[in-house]
């Protein structure tokens, strides 16, 4: 494919740069390889969430659409007269999408093999790892955390990384209840209590994890009115950790005697060991349409993990080392006639790394070539969404061609300075194809450009390509 002059067009997204934005854009028809609109394509700017288009490819790529990543319990030797002897080894392959109930089908595979007693502990072994914390709010989370977004990273976890709780009110003046989605009893302490209130009064409850000792625990506090029944996640600040202390919750709740403490191993588990229980996560087209669409950044930065596991030399240690081989793909990537430049830098393949940059031609080259591979391409183009069925209020604007012929992946971002960004395929009245790239970041002097205005700007100049082609 080749690069070919351009209409240097963009009219409203260049009069948003002239009041202080930093933009990189383009439109590439697919039909006829060439560049049809540019603005700075080569310019390489903070992508957010549009860094998901990325690790999307990269995993068709990597992988079948329809891989899975499995999980694991593993024993020592054979059970005898119902006793199972030494540890049980919880193996991963990084599956993003454990959750609570796939951990007791584990518990009941192994409760169905007559085990009813455990000698040693559980061992929670990784598929790589220990990784270190990669930003900010994942090492903050480390100690403490009120939401489910700053999870640290690991190679097995439950519920995304967090703990799930259910808030069930009870009666007036008495405390809530207070416990685990999946199971009667959470693994972990509970400080503080609920309060029960009339039915028309106000919801304060909070509930936050902190960490002592290497230990979680769930502080919770305020009301809940009378018949509200709700669900809260809280990341874990050790996912590894978490997902053993759970799974031997359960395995007690079922009846095996289980006494060993839950630990963390590293490296191979010992070649005599064998498989008693095992689960497969989601497919991985459905791990990236849960990706793509609700732009979980969990599943893209365990994906990214997974793909350096499979691409470097020996297992990343911390995301970034991932992040540099999902850099890597997106080189290979490059158009004939683009801008030569190394390798971009991403150390995340959520884009929640304020530092990843990527330009107009860094995402036209992924969007071109995953048009030119057939096998993958119905996958890869689903995991876009159409912007009248879009879940996020601002990207259902615009006129008909913009609502029901452009298909996208967005990106934001409000700190250190504002993203706005969107990539992705226009279809042309004749049936043919386009794709497109606009990211929008605050530049030197205006750091912050309301969303709004970048979406409004970026929108009117794609609804005029559309009204051309």
């Amino acid at each position: 494919m080749t690069a070919s002059p351009a209409r240097a067009e963009f009219e409203h997204l260049r009069k948003l740069q002239s009041q202080g934005a930093e933009i990189t854009a383009a439109v590439y028809d697919l039909d006829d390889n060439k560049l049809i609109q540019t603005l700075n394509p080569a310019q390489r700017l903070a992508p957010a969430s549009v860094t998901k288009i990325a690790i999307t490819a990269a995993s068709l790529d990597a992988w079948p659409a329809d891989k899975s990543f499995k999980t694991r319990l593993l024993g020592l030797g054979a059970p005898r007269q119902n006793v199972l002897e030494g540890d049980l080894i919880l193996q991963s392959e990084g599956d993003a999408t454990l959750d609570h109930e796939s951990l007791w089908l584990l518990a009941a595979q192994l409760k169905g093999e007559g085990i009813d007693t455990v000698t040693g502990g559980m061992m929670v072994n990784p598929a790589y790892g220990p990784l270190t914390c990669d930003n900010q709010d994942r090492c903050e989370a480390t100690e403490r955390s009120d939401t489910a977004y700053n999870v640290p990273l690991a190679a097995i976890g439950v519920d995304y990384g967090t703990w799930c709780v259910n808030v069930r009110a009870s009666a007036v003046g008495d405390p809530a209840n207070v416990r685990g989605c999946g199971v009667a009893r959470l693994p972990i302490a509970v400080e503080g209590s609920i309060k029960t209130v009339a039915a028309k009064q106000k919801n304060t409850f909070w509930v936050e994890r902190v960490t002592r000792d290497g230990m979680d625990t769930l502080r919770v506090g305020g009301n809940i009115p009378m018949g509200e029944d709700q669900r809260v996640y809280r990341a874990m600040s050790s996912p590894a950790l978490g997902v053993g202390l759970l799974l031997k919750e359960m395995i007690g709740e079922l009846g095996v005697n289980f006494a060993g403490p839950v630990r963390l191993q590293y490296g191979q588990p010992a070649a005599s060991t064998h498989v008693i229980a095992e689960v497969e996560g989601l497919a991985l087209r459905e791990q990236l349409g849960r990706m793509m669409r609700y732009s979980n950044n969990y599943i893209a930065d365990l994906l990214t993990l997974n793909l350096g596991a499979a691409r470097l030399p020996k297992p990343p240690s911390q995301l970034a080392e991932a992040g540099d081989a999902l850099a890597s793909f997106v080189a290979s990537n490059s158009l004939a006639g683009a801008s030569a430049k190394a390798k971009p830098r991403l150390l995340s393949g959520s884009g929640l790394t304020p530092e990843n940059e990527l330009s107009a031609d860094d995402l036209i080259g992924l969007l071109a070539n995953q048009y030119r591979r057939t096998q993958t391409f119905p996958v890869f183009y689903g995991q876009f969404v159409v912007p009248r069925q879009a879940p996020f209020a601002f990207v259902r604007q615009g006129n008909a061609d913009w609502l029901d012929r452009v298909t996208l992946k967005t990106g934001t971002m409000n700190d250190p300075r504002s993203v706005c960004g969107i990539a992705g395929y226009l279809r042309k009245k004749n049936g043919g194809w386009m794709a497109f790239a606009v990211i929008v970041n605050g530049g030197p002097k205006v750091k912050r450009i309301p969303l709004y205005k970048s979406m409004e700007a970026a929108r009117n100049d794609i609804e005029a390509v559309l009204a051309r082609y």
